[in-house]
Protein backbone atom coordinates (compact mmCIF):
# COMPACT_ATOMS: atom_id res chain seq x y z
CA UNK A 1 0.00 0.00 0.00
CA UNK A 2 1.28 3.42 -0.88
CA UNK A 3 2.00 6.04 1.85
CA UNK A 4 -0.06 8.78 0.56
CA UNK A 5 -3.07 6.28 -0.18
CA UNK A 6 -2.32 4.75 3.76
CA UNK A 7 -2.63 8.13 5.82
CA UNK A 8 -5.53 8.61 3.06
CA UNK A 9 -7.56 5.67 5.22
CA UNK A 10 -6.09 7.30 7.88
CA UNK A 11 -8.20 10.17 7.89
CA UNK A 12 -10.78 8.30 6.74
CA UNK A 13 -11.24 5.60 9.83
CA UNK A 14 -8.81 5.41 12.72
CA UNK A 15 -11.33 2.02 13.26
CA UNK A 16 -9.60 0.61 9.73
CA UNK A 17 -6.33 1.15 10.46
CA UNK A 18 -6.43 -0.31 13.85
CA UNK A 19 -7.85 -3.87 12.11
CA UNK A 20 -6.05 -3.75 9.18
CA UNK A 21 -2.44 -3.11 10.47
CA UNK A 22 -3.02 -4.80 13.93
CA UNK A 23 -1.60 -1.48 15.51
CA UNK A 24 -2.39 -0.75 19.28
CA UNK A 25 -4.14 2.68 20.53
CA UNK A 26 -0.31 3.70 21.04
CA UNK A 27 0.91 3.58 17.82
CA UNK A 28 -1.80 4.86 16.16
CA UNK A 29 -1.12 8.08 18.17
CA UNK A 30 2.37 7.47 16.98
CA UNK A 31 1.24 8.23 14.05
CA UNK A 32 -1.63 10.67 14.34
CA UNK A 33 -0.46 13.76 12.20
CA UNK A 34 0.08 17.34 13.90
CA UNK A 35 -1.82 20.28 12.60
CA UNK A 36 -0.76 24.05 12.46
CA UNK A 37 -3.74 26.07 11.20
CA UNK A 38 -2.44 29.97 10.45
CA UNK A 39 -4.31 32.70 9.96
CA UNK A 40 -3.27 35.91 9.10
CA UNK A 41 -6.18 38.56 10.09
CA UNK A 42 -6.69 41.22 7.41
CA UNK A 43 -4.67 39.56 4.02
CA UNK A 44 -6.70 39.84 1.23
CA UNK A 45 -6.70 36.59 -1.46
CA UNK A 46 -4.11 39.06 -4.03
CA UNK A 47 -1.83 39.94 -0.71
CA UNK A 48 0.45 36.48 -1.65
CA UNK A 49 3.06 36.09 -4.91
CA UNK A 50 1.26 32.33 -5.60
CA UNK A 51 -2.11 34.01 -6.54
CA UNK A 52 -0.36 36.65 -9.23
CA UNK A 53 0.30 39.58 -7.05
CA UNK A 54 3.76 40.91 -8.43
CA UNK A 55 4.00 44.14 -5.90
CA UNK A 56 5.39 41.30 -3.39
CA UNK A 57 6.88 38.05 -2.58
CA UNK A 58 5.38 35.36 -0.39
CA UNK A 59 8.03 32.57 -1.30
CA UNK A 60 7.25 30.20 1.81
CA UNK A 61 3.46 30.65 1.89
CA UNK A 62 3.54 29.98 -1.80
CA UNK A 63 5.42 26.72 -1.32
CA UNK A 64 2.73 25.54 1.17
CA UNK A 65 0.32 26.09 -2.04
CA UNK A 66 3.04 24.30 -4.36
CA UNK A 67 3.98 21.30 -2.13
CA UNK A 68 0.11 21.04 -1.17
CA UNK A 69 -4.01 21.34 -2.38
CA UNK A 70 -4.93 24.92 -3.46
CA UNK A 71 -8.22 26.00 -2.49
CA UNK A 72 -9.02 28.49 -4.96
CA UNK A 73 -12.49 29.12 -4.23
CA UNK A 74 -12.37 29.80 -0.34
CA UNK A 75 -14.75 31.75 1.91
CA UNK A 76 -15.21 33.74 5.51
CA UNK A 77 -17.10 36.04 6.85
CA UNK A 78 -16.13 39.91 6.07
CA UNK A 79 -14.65 40.47 9.11
CA UNK A 80 -12.82 38.59 11.61
CA UNK A 81 -14.47 37.50 14.87
CA UNK A 82 -17.30 35.89 12.98
CA UNK A 83 -14.70 33.43 10.63
CA UNK A 84 -12.77 32.85 13.77
CA UNK A 85 -15.61 31.27 15.48
CA UNK A 86 -16.38 29.84 12.25
CA UNK A 87 -12.72 28.00 11.92
CA UNK A 88 -13.38 26.99 15.54
CA UNK A 89 -17.06 25.63 15.69
CA UNK A 90 -17.55 24.46 11.69
CA UNK A 91 -20.70 26.82 12.27
CA UNK A 92 -21.84 29.67 10.69
CA UNK A 93 -20.62 32.52 13.31
CA UNK A 94 -24.79 33.86 14.24
CA UNK A 95 -25.14 30.35 15.68
CA UNK A 96 -22.38 30.36 18.16
CA UNK A 97 -23.44 33.78 19.20
CA UNK A 98 -20.46 35.84 17.42
CA UNK A 99 -22.38 39.31 16.03
CA UNK A 100 -20.02 41.47 16.57
CA UNK A 101 -16.33 42.46 16.73
CA UNK A 102 -15.59 44.15 20.21
CA UNK A 103 -17.36 44.91 23.72
CA UNK A 104 -18.69 40.85 24.40
CA UNK A 105 -20.27 40.46 20.82
CA UNK A 106 -17.00 38.46 19.19
CA UNK A 107 -17.57 35.60 21.94
CA UNK A 108 -18.71 32.38 21.24
CA UNK A 109 -20.99 30.38 23.40
CA UNK A 110 -19.86 28.52 25.99
CA UNK A 111 -21.83 25.59 24.82
CA UNK A 112 -19.94 25.69 21.60
CA UNK A 113 -17.40 22.73 21.32
CA UNK A 114 -13.97 24.11 19.39
CA UNK A 115 -11.36 22.43 17.27
CA UNK A 116 -9.19 22.40 19.93
CA UNK A 117 -11.44 20.76 22.43
CA UNK A 118 -11.52 18.05 19.68
CA UNK A 119 -8.00 17.64 19.61
CA UNK A 120 -7.47 17.98 23.34
CA UNK A 121 -9.71 15.13 24.23
CA UNK A 122 -7.62 13.15 21.51
CA UNK A 123 -4.63 13.60 23.46
CA UNK A 124 -3.02 16.07 21.51
CA UNK A 125 -0.71 19.27 22.90
CA UNK A 126 -2.55 22.10 22.04
CA UNK A 127 -1.60 25.99 21.74
CA UNK A 128 -2.67 29.75 20.26
CA UNK A 129 -0.69 32.21 19.95
CA UNK A 130 -1.40 35.72 18.61
CA UNK A 131 -5.13 37.47 17.97
CA UNK A 132 -7.90 35.32 19.53
CA UNK A 133 -10.65 37.92 19.45
CA UNK A 134 -13.18 35.10 20.60
CA UNK A 135 -14.14 36.37 24.28
CA UNK A 136 -11.60 37.78 27.30
CA UNK A 137 -13.02 36.20 30.22
CA UNK A 138 -12.29 32.54 31.12
CA UNK A 139 -13.77 30.24 30.06
CA UNK A 140 -14.26 32.16 26.67
CA UNK A 141 -10.62 32.81 27.10
CA UNK A 142 -8.75 30.19 24.84
CA UNK A 143 -7.87 28.32 27.61
CA UNK A 144 -10.86 27.81 28.37
CA UNK A 145 -11.66 26.56 24.83
CA UNK A 146 -9.69 23.61 24.33
CA UNK A 147 -5.65 25.39 24.55
CA UNK A 148 -3.63 24.29 26.72
CA UNK A 149 -1.21 27.75 26.44
CA UNK A 150 -2.12 30.89 25.11
CA UNK A 151 0.48 34.19 24.26
CA UNK A 152 -1.41 36.93 22.45
CA UNK A 153 -3.92 39.05 23.03
CA UNK A 154 -7.71 38.58 23.14
CA UNK A 155 -8.86 41.81 21.68
CA UNK A 156 -9.79 42.93 17.90
CA UNK A 157 -6.81 44.79 17.28
CA UNK A 158 -3.72 45.76 19.41
CA UNK A 159 -2.46 49.35 19.37
CA UNK A 160 1.26 48.64 19.70
CA UNK A 161 3.46 46.11 17.90
CA UNK A 162 6.61 46.90 19.31
CA UNK A 163 7.50 45.31 23.09
CA UNK A 164 3.44 45.74 23.27
CA UNK A 165 1.63 44.40 26.73
CA UNK A 166 0.59 40.80 25.89
CA UNK A 167 -0.74 37.99 27.93
CA UNK A 168 0.42 35.07 29.05
CA UNK A 169 -2.43 32.29 30.41
CA UNK A 170 -4.03 35.07 31.58
CA UNK A 171 -1.25 36.57 33.01
CA UNK A 172 0.05 40.36 31.65
CA UNK A 173 3.13 40.28 30.24
CA UNK A 174 5.37 42.59 27.96
CA UNK A 175 6.32 41.31 24.62
CA UNK A 176 9.85 40.92 23.22
CA UNK A 177 10.22 43.17 19.51
CA UNK A 178 8.24 43.01 17.06
CA UNK A 179 4.86 41.08 17.86
CA UNK A 180 4.65 38.83 14.80
CA UNK A 181 8.02 37.31 14.99
CA UNK A 182 7.65 37.45 19.11
CA UNK A 183 4.56 35.64 18.13
CA UNK A 184 5.92 32.83 16.12
CA UNK A 185 9.12 32.43 18.41
CA UNK A 186 6.51 30.80 20.94
CA UNK A 187 5.23 28.80 18.00
CA UNK A 188 8.80 27.61 17.43
CA UNK A 189 9.21 26.78 20.70
CA UNK A 190 5.77 25.29 21.52
CA UNK A 191 6.55 22.78 18.33
CA UNK A 192 10.13 21.94 19.73
CA UNK A 193 8.74 21.27 23.25
CA UNK A 194 6.13 18.68 21.79
CA UNK A 195 7.96 17.71 18.67
CA UNK A 196 7.45 13.68 20.00
CA UNK A 197 3.73 14.26 20.98
CA UNK A 198 1.07 15.60 18.48
CA UNK A 199 -0.45 18.94 18.71
CA UNK A 200 -2.61 21.15 17.38
CA UNK A 201 -0.78 25.17 16.78
CA UNK A 202 -3.72 27.50 16.28
CA UNK A 203 -1.18 30.75 14.97
CA UNK A 204 -3.71 33.84 14.14
CA UNK A 205 -0.86 36.76 13.19
CA UNK A 206 -1.85 39.98 14.17
CA UNK A 207 -1.23 41.54 10.49
CA UNK A 208 -1.58 43.17 8.36
CA UNK A 209 -4.34 44.76 10.59
CA UNK A 210 -3.90 48.48 11.82
CA UNK A 211 -2.29 50.08 13.11
CA UNK A 212 0.65 50.08 9.55
CA UNK A 213 3.87 48.77 11.35
CA UNK A 214 6.14 47.08 10.14
CA UNK A 215 10.43 46.97 10.89
CA UNK A 216 12.61 49.06 9.16
CA UNK A 217 13.76 45.72 7.29
CA UNK A 218 10.96 45.38 5.47
CA UNK A 219 9.37 48.68 5.30
CA UNK A 220 12.71 49.67 3.21
CA UNK A 221 11.75 47.90 0.27
CA UNK A 222 8.68 49.69 -0.28
CA UNK A 223 8.97 53.01 1.14
CA UNK A 224 10.69 54.95 -2.60
CA UNK A 225 9.59 52.01 -4.55
CA UNK A 226 6.06 52.46 -7.06
CA UNK A 227 3.70 49.67 -6.95
CA UNK A 228 3.67 47.71 -10.24
CA UNK A 229 -0.32 46.26 -10.15
CA UNK A 230 -2.73 49.05 -8.34
CA UNK A 231 -5.93 48.48 -7.40
CA UNK A 232 -8.88 48.65 -10.14
CA UNK A 233 -10.03 51.39 -7.65
CA UNK A 234 -6.81 53.10 -8.08
CA UNK A 235 -9.08 56.45 -7.20
CA UNK A 236 -9.57 54.53 -3.88
CA UNK A 237 -6.23 53.06 -2.83
CA UNK A 238 -4.35 54.51 -0.38
CA UNK A 239 -0.34 54.06 -1.68
CA UNK A 240 1.41 54.10 1.67
CA UNK A 241 -1.18 52.07 2.78
CA UNK A 242 -0.83 49.06 0.46
CA UNK A 243 3.04 49.47 0.97
CA UNK A 244 2.71 48.79 4.35
CA UNK A 245 0.38 46.16 4.14
CA UNK A 246 2.73 44.20 1.52
CA UNK A 247 5.52 44.94 3.83
CA UNK A 248 3.76 43.41 6.95
CA UNK A 249 2.64 40.48 4.33
CA UNK A 250 6.34 39.58 3.35
CA UNK A 251 6.92 39.85 7.05
CA UNK A 252 4.90 36.79 7.79
CA UNK A 253 5.67 35.05 4.76
CA UNK A 254 9.27 35.07 6.96
CA UNK A 255 7.69 33.91 9.79
CA UNK A 256 6.08 31.23 8.35
CA UNK A 257 9.03 30.30 6.34
CA UNK A 258 10.99 30.31 10.27
CA UNK A 259 7.92 27.68 10.64
CA UNK A 260 8.64 25.48 8.22
CA UNK A 261 12.23 25.38 8.23
CA UNK A 262 11.82 24.35 12.71
CA UNK A 263 9.43 21.67 10.82
CA UNK A 264 11.88 20.21 8.27
CA UNK A 265 15.19 20.46 11.07
CA UNK A 266 12.36 18.29 13.37
CA UNK A 267 11.68 15.77 10.48
CA UNK A 268 8.06 16.90 11.26
CA UNK A 269 7.30 17.64 7.87
CA UNK A 270 5.20 14.56 6.45
CA UNK A 271 3.85 14.16 9.51
CA UNK A 272 2.32 17.83 9.92
CA UNK A 273 -0.62 19.19 8.36
CA UNK A 274 -0.02 22.78 7.88
CA UNK A 275 -2.85 25.13 6.24
CA UNK A 276 -2.45 28.74 5.75
CA UNK A 277 -5.48 31.23 5.06
CA UNK A 278 -6.80 34.35 6.19
CA UNK A 279 -10.06 36.02 8.27
CA UNK A 280 -11.45 38.62 5.37
CA UNK A 281 -10.84 40.19 2.56
CA UNK A 282 -8.07 43.07 2.64
CA UNK A 283 -8.57 46.40 4.74
CA UNK A 284 -7.58 48.32 1.74
CA UNK A 285 -8.45 49.28 -1.50
CA UNK A 286 -5.15 47.09 -3.51
CA UNK A 287 -4.78 44.70 -5.83
CA UNK A 288 -6.90 41.75 -5.28
CA UNK A 289 -7.66 40.91 -9.08
CA UNK A 290 -10.44 42.95 -9.66
CA UNK A 291 -12.55 41.58 -7.21
CA UNK A 292 -15.41 43.94 -5.64
CA UNK A 293 -15.24 44.86 -2.29
CA UNK A 294 -12.58 45.04 0.74
CA UNK A 295 -12.54 43.29 4.18
CA UNK A 296 -16.41 44.90 5.28
CA UNK A 297 -18.35 43.59 2.13
CA UNK A 298 -20.06 40.79 1.78
CA UNK A 299 -19.02 40.64 -1.95
CA UNK A 300 -16.25 38.74 -3.71
CA UNK A 301 -13.58 40.58 -2.29
CA UNK A 302 -14.34 41.31 1.17
CA UNK A 303 -14.72 37.50 1.70
CA UNK A 304 -12.47 35.02 -0.59
CA UNK A 305 -9.50 34.19 1.21
CA UNK A 306 -6.57 32.44 0.20
CA UNK A 307 -6.94 28.33 1.56
CA UNK A 308 -3.32 26.48 0.84
CA UNK A 309 -3.58 22.52 2.97
CA UNK A 310 -0.04 20.73 2.85
CA UNK A 311 0.71 17.03 3.96
CA UNK A 312 3.54 16.20 2.62
CA UNK A 313 4.10 12.79 1.55
CA UNK A 314 -0.12 12.36 1.95
CA UNK A 315 -1.43 15.44 -0.29
CA UNK A 316 -0.28 15.29 -4.26
CA UNK A 317 1.75 18.79 -4.62
CA UNK A 318 0.41 21.28 -6.53
CA UNK A 319 -3.79 20.21 -6.62
CA UNK A 320 -6.06 22.70 -7.21
CA UNK A 321 -9.62 22.90 -6.43
CA UNK A 322 -12.26 25.17 -8.00
CA UNK A 323 -15.02 23.77 -5.64
CA UNK A 324 -16.21 26.35 -3.11
CA UNK A 325 -15.21 25.66 0.35
CA UNK A 326 -15.53 27.86 3.65
CA UNK A 327 -14.38 27.71 7.09
CA UNK A 328 -16.99 26.26 7.95
CA UNK A 329 -14.91 23.14 6.48
CA UNK A 330 -11.81 23.27 8.60
CA UNK A 331 -13.22 21.35 11.67
CA UNK A 332 -14.89 18.38 9.80
CA UNK A 333 -11.89 18.11 7.29
CA UNK A 334 -9.20 18.19 10.36
CA UNK A 335 -11.86 15.28 11.89
CA UNK A 336 -11.33 13.26 9.21
CA UNK A 337 -7.63 14.11 8.36
CA UNK A 338 -6.53 13.33 11.28
CA UNK A 339 -8.68 10.37 12.43
CA UNK A 340 -10.05 11.76 15.63
CA UNK A 341 -13.19 10.62 16.58
CA UNK A 342 -15.84 12.90 17.20
CA UNK A 343 -19.68 13.13 17.97
CA UNK A 344 -21.08 16.12 16.52
CA UNK A 345 -23.72 17.31 19.64
CA UNK A 346 -24.61 20.16 17.33
CA UNK A 347 -25.52 21.16 13.77
CA UNK A 348 -21.82 21.69 11.84
CA UNK A 349 -22.44 23.83 8.83
CA UNK A 350 -19.26 23.00 7.20
CA UNK A 351 -18.89 20.17 5.01
CA UNK A 352 -15.41 17.68 5.12
CA UNK A 353 -13.09 18.56 2.24
CA UNK A 354 -11.34 15.20 2.12
CA UNK A 355 -12.68 14.18 -0.94
CA UNK A 356 -11.76 17.16 -2.66
CA UNK A 357 -7.92 17.33 -1.31
CA UNK A 358 -7.43 13.51 -3.13
CA UNK A 359 -9.82 13.55 -5.63
CA UNK A 360 -11.09 16.24 -7.79
CA UNK A 361 -13.41 13.89 -10.08
CA UNK A 362 -15.27 12.48 -7.05
CA UNK A 363 -19.19 13.63 -7.36
CA UNK A 364 -19.75 16.70 -5.44
CA UNK A 365 -23.12 17.94 -4.85
CA UNK A 366 -23.48 21.60 -5.37
CA UNK A 367 -23.96 23.82 -1.96
CA UNK A 368 -25.28 27.69 -0.73
CA UNK A 369 -22.37 29.41 0.97
CA UNK A 370 -23.19 32.64 3.11
CA UNK A 371 -21.65 35.64 3.92
CA UNK A 372 -23.47 37.86 6.51
CA UNK A 373 -21.98 41.07 8.46
CA UNK A 374 -24.22 44.65 9.30
CA UNK A 375 -27.54 43.13 7.86
CA UNK A 376 -26.40 42.85 4.71
CA UNK A 377 -26.04 39.03 3.05
CA UNK A 378 -25.11 37.46 0.11
CA UNK A 379 -25.23 33.98 -1.04
CA UNK A 380 -22.95 31.81 -3.49
CA UNK A 381 -23.10 29.31 -5.42
CA UNK A 382 -20.80 26.82 -7.54
CA UNK A 383 -21.28 29.62 -10.55
CA UNK A 384 -23.37 32.46 -9.18
CA UNK A 385 -23.49 35.21 -5.98
CA UNK A 386 -26.63 36.86 -5.64
CA UNK A 387 -25.33 39.94 -3.41
CA UNK A 388 -27.13 42.24 -0.18
CA UNK A 389 -28.96 43.90 -2.89
CA UNK A 390 -30.65 40.75 -4.36
CA UNK A 391 -28.46 41.53 -7.59
CA UNK A 392 -27.09 37.98 -9.70
CA UNK A 393 -23.48 37.40 -10.73
CA UNK A 394 -21.98 35.14 -12.55
CA UNK A 395 -18.76 34.58 -11.08
CA UNK A 396 -16.63 32.48 -12.98
CA UNK A 397 -16.98 35.48 -15.90
CA UNK A 398 -17.60 38.62 -13.71
CA UNK A 399 -15.21 38.51 -10.84
CA UNK A 400 -16.00 42.31 -10.55
CA UNK A 401 -20.00 41.82 -10.54
CA UNK A 402 -20.15 44.14 -13.03
CA UNK A 403 -23.49 42.75 -14.92
CA UNK A 404 -26.51 42.17 -13.25
CA UNK A 405 -28.26 38.53 -14.63
CA UNK A 406 -31.16 38.40 -12.33
CA UNK A 407 -33.39 38.37 -15.33
CA UNK A 408 -31.36 35.83 -17.59
CA UNK A 409 -31.48 33.23 -15.16
CA UNK A 410 -34.28 33.83 -13.11
CA UNK A 411 -34.41 30.28 -11.75
CA UNK A 412 -31.85 30.58 -9.89
CA UNK A 413 -32.22 34.18 -9.02
CA UNK A 414 -35.28 32.48 -7.51
CA UNK A 415 -32.97 29.58 -6.01
CA UNK A 416 -30.80 32.04 -4.32
CA UNK A 417 -33.81 34.38 -2.54
CA UNK A 418 -35.15 31.18 -1.08
CA UNK A 419 -31.75 30.27 0.13
CA UNK A 420 -31.36 33.67 1.67
CA UNK A 421 -34.78 33.51 3.16
CA UNK A 422 -33.23 30.20 5.06
CA UNK A 423 -30.73 32.16 6.44
CA UNK A 424 -33.00 34.23 7.91
CA UNK A 425 -35.22 31.81 9.08
CA UNK A 426 -32.86 29.23 10.57
CA UNK A 427 -29.49 30.43 11.06
CA UNK A 428 -29.94 34.31 12.05
CA UNK A 429 -32.77 33.13 13.91
CA UNK A 430 -30.36 31.53 16.20
CA UNK A 431 -28.79 34.75 17.20
CA UNK A 432 -30.61 36.30 20.40
CA UNK A 433 -32.26 39.71 19.36
CA UNK A 434 -30.23 41.61 22.68
CA UNK A 435 -27.13 39.93 23.69
CA UNK A 436 -27.50 39.70 27.59
CA UNK A 437 -25.00 37.63 28.08
CA UNK A 438 -22.64 39.32 31.31
CA UNK A 439 -18.82 39.31 31.44
CA UNK A 440 -17.54 36.33 34.01
CA UNK A 441 -15.17 36.93 36.84
CA UNK A 442 -13.81 34.72 39.14
CA UNK A 443 -14.37 31.01 37.56
CA UNK A 444 -12.68 28.70 39.64
CA UNK A 445 -10.33 27.40 37.32
CA UNK A 446 -8.62 30.28 36.35
CA UNK A 447 -6.40 32.27 38.95
CA UNK A 448 -6.67 35.89 36.60
CA UNK A 449 -10.01 37.82 34.90
CA UNK A 450 -9.16 40.87 32.94
CA UNK A 451 -12.41 43.81 32.86
CA UNK A 452 -11.04 45.89 29.88
CA UNK A 453 -12.19 49.40 29.46
CA UNK A 454 -13.43 48.26 26.42
CA UNK A 455 -16.28 46.20 27.29
CA UNK A 456 -17.64 48.79 30.07
CA UNK A 457 -20.07 51.65 29.75
CA UNK A 458 -19.15 55.28 30.46
CA UNK A 459 -21.53 57.73 31.91
CA UNK A 460 -21.12 61.35 31.95
CA UNK A 461 -18.39 62.75 30.79
CA UNK A 462 -15.95 60.02 30.63
CA UNK A 463 -15.46 58.91 26.67
CA UNK A 464 -13.43 56.18 25.29
CA UNK A 465 -9.98 57.03 23.92
CA UNK A 466 -11.44 55.95 20.37
CA UNK A 467 -15.08 55.08 18.58
CA UNK A 468 -13.56 51.24 18.59
CA UNK A 469 -13.32 49.89 21.65
CA UNK A 470 -11.19 47.50 20.97
CA UNK A 471 -7.62 48.43 22.83
CA UNK A 472 -8.87 51.75 23.66
CA UNK A 473 -9.37 53.66 27.45
CA UNK A 474 -11.45 55.53 29.33
CA UNK A 475 -10.66 59.06 29.78
CA UNK A 476 -12.00 62.84 30.87
CA UNK A 477 -12.99 61.68 34.11
CA UNK A 478 -14.08 65.06 35.70
CA UNK A 479 -16.80 64.62 37.91
CA UNK A 480 -17.98 62.32 40.86
CA UNK A 481 -21.41 61.97 38.67
CA UNK A 482 -19.25 60.14 36.40
CA UNK A 483 -19.17 56.28 36.17
CA UNK A 484 -18.29 53.46 34.20
CA UNK A 485 -20.06 50.09 34.61
CA UNK A 486 -19.79 46.57 33.66
CA UNK A 487 -22.49 43.99 33.60
CA UNK A 488 -21.17 41.38 35.56
CA UNK A 489 -21.39 37.65 36.75
CA UNK A 490 -19.30 36.30 39.62
CA UNK A 491 -19.12 32.74 38.40
CA UNK A 492 -17.67 31.83 42.34
CA UNK A 493 -17.50 33.09 45.47
CA UNK A 494 -14.23 34.27 46.48
CA UNK A 495 -11.69 37.04 47.96
CA UNK A 496 -10.28 38.42 44.94
CA UNK A 497 -6.86 41.26 44.34
CA UNK A 498 -8.20 43.93 42.46
CA UNK A 499 -5.81 45.92 40.65
CA UNK A 500 -6.38 48.71 38.19
CA UNK A 501 -3.99 50.27 35.09
CA UNK A 502 -4.07 53.97 35.06
CA UNK A 503 -2.39 57.21 34.13
CA UNK A 504 -2.49 60.57 36.44
CA UNK A 505 -0.83 63.77 36.10
CA UNK A 506 1.32 65.21 38.61
CA UNK A 507 -1.16 68.61 38.66
CA UNK A 508 -4.19 65.34 39.13
CA UNK A 509 -2.81 63.06 41.96
CA UNK A 510 -5.36 62.64 44.82
CA UNK A 511 -8.76 61.95 43.61
CA UNK A 512 -10.47 58.82 45.90
CA UNK A 513 -12.28 56.03 43.51
CA UNK A 514 -14.67 53.93 44.59
CA UNK A 515 -15.21 50.52 42.95
CA UNK A 516 -18.83 48.50 43.53
CA UNK A 517 -20.47 45.01 43.26
CA UNK A 518 -23.93 44.90 44.87
CA UNK A 519 -22.90 45.90 48.80
CA UNK A 520 -19.50 44.71 48.13
CA UNK A 521 -17.00 48.03 47.93
CA UNK A 522 -13.58 49.04 47.62
CA UNK A 523 -12.43 52.27 47.96
CA UNK A 524 -8.63 53.47 47.31
CA UNK A 525 -6.69 56.93 46.80
CA UNK A 526 -4.68 57.72 43.62
CA UNK A 527 -1.42 58.65 45.28
CA UNK A 528 1.33 58.32 42.52
CA UNK A 529 1.45 60.39 39.38
CA UNK A 530 2.18 58.69 36.05
CA UNK A 531 1.96 60.59 33.18
CA UNK A 532 3.33 58.78 29.98
CA UNK A 533 2.83 60.15 26.74
CA UNK A 534 0.43 58.32 23.67
CA UNK A 535 2.72 55.98 21.70
CA UNK A 536 1.87 54.57 18.42
CA UNK A 537 2.59 57.54 16.24
CA UNK A 538 6.46 56.87 16.04
CA UNK A 539 5.98 53.56 14.45
CA UNK A 540 3.12 54.01 12.18
CA UNK A 541 3.45 54.37 8.72
CA UNK A 542 0.26 55.66 7.87
CA UNK A 543 -2.10 57.77 10.31
CA UNK A 544 -4.36 55.02 11.94
CA UNK A 545 -7.92 55.27 13.26
CA UNK A 546 -7.49 53.50 16.17
CA UNK A 547 -6.98 54.35 19.17
CA UNK A 548 -3.29 55.57 20.25
CA UNK A 549 -1.65 53.92 23.41
CA UNK A 550 -0.05 54.65 26.66
CA UNK A 551 1.78 52.37 29.20
CA UNK A 552 -0.55 51.92 32.21
CA UNK A 553 0.43 51.74 35.69
CA UNK A 554 -0.74 48.89 37.95
CA UNK A 555 -2.49 50.25 41.03
CA UNK A 556 -3.35 47.57 43.70
CA UNK A 557 -6.94 48.54 45.13
CA UNK A 558 -6.76 45.75 47.98
CA UNK A 559 -9.03 42.33 48.45
CA UNK A 560 -12.27 42.14 47.96
CA UNK A 561 -14.91 39.50 48.99
CA UNK A 562 -17.70 38.70 45.94
CA UNK A 563 -20.49 36.70 46.27
CA UNK A 564 -21.68 34.60 43.12
CA UNK A 565 -24.41 36.18 41.04
CA UNK A 566 -24.98 39.05 38.27
CA UNK A 567 -25.16 42.67 39.28
CA UNK A 568 -23.39 45.68 37.83
CA UNK A 569 -19.22 46.22 38.83
CA UNK A 570 -19.41 50.33 39.09
CA UNK A 571 -16.01 52.50 39.21
CA UNK A 572 -16.95 56.35 40.37
CA UNK A 573 -14.80 58.96 42.10
CA UNK A 574 -16.22 59.72 45.72
CA UNK A 575 -13.82 62.71 45.74
CA UNK A 576 -11.65 65.10 43.19
CA UNK A 577 -9.14 67.42 44.22
CA UNK A 578 -8.22 68.65 40.32
CA UNK A 579 -9.70 68.88 37.12
CA UNK A 580 -9.50 65.23 35.95
CA UNK A 581 -9.60 61.55 38.18
CA UNK A 582 -7.63 59.43 35.82
CA UNK A 583 -7.44 57.68 32.32
CA UNK A 584 -8.58 54.21 32.59
CA UNK A 585 -7.21 50.80 30.46
CA UNK A 586 -7.82 47.64 32.60
CA UNK A 587 -9.27 45.98 35.64
CA UNK A 588 -7.93 42.88 37.04
CA UNK A 589 -9.38 40.63 39.49
CA UNK A 590 -7.17 37.44 40.76
CA UNK A 591 -8.32 34.87 43.30
CA UNK A 592 -7.10 34.44 46.25
CA UNK A 593 -9.23 32.26 47.86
Amino acid sequence: MKPGFYKYFIGLSSILISLSCNQTNESVTKISPNVILIVADDQGWGDISYNGNKNLKTPNIDKIAKNGVIFDSFYVSPVCSPTRAEILTGRYAPRSGVFDTSAGGERMDLDETTLADIFKKADYKTAAFGKWHNGTQYPYHPIGRGFDEFYGFCSGHWGNYFDPILEHNGKLTQGTGYLTDDITNKAIQFINQNKDDPFFLYLPFNTPHSPMQVPDSWWNKYDDTPLTQPSHNADKENVMFTKAALAMCENIDWNVGRVLKTLKELSLEENTIIIYMSDNGPNGWRWNANMKGIKGSTDEGGVRSPFFLQWKGTISPGRRVEKISAAIDILPTLIDLTGIKHNETKKIDGRSLLPLIFDNDLPWSDRHLYSYWANRLSVRNQRFRLDAENQLYDMENDIGQMTNLASKFPEIHQELLKAKTYWYDNILSELPAKDTRPFLIGHPDFLHTQIPAGEGIPFGNIKRSNQYPNCSFFTNWKSVDDEIKWDIEVVASGVFEVTLYYTCSLNNVGSTIELNFGKEKLESKINQPHDPPLIGMENDRVPRKESYIKYFKPLILGNIFLHKGKDSLTLRAVSIPSEQVMDLSLITFSRIR
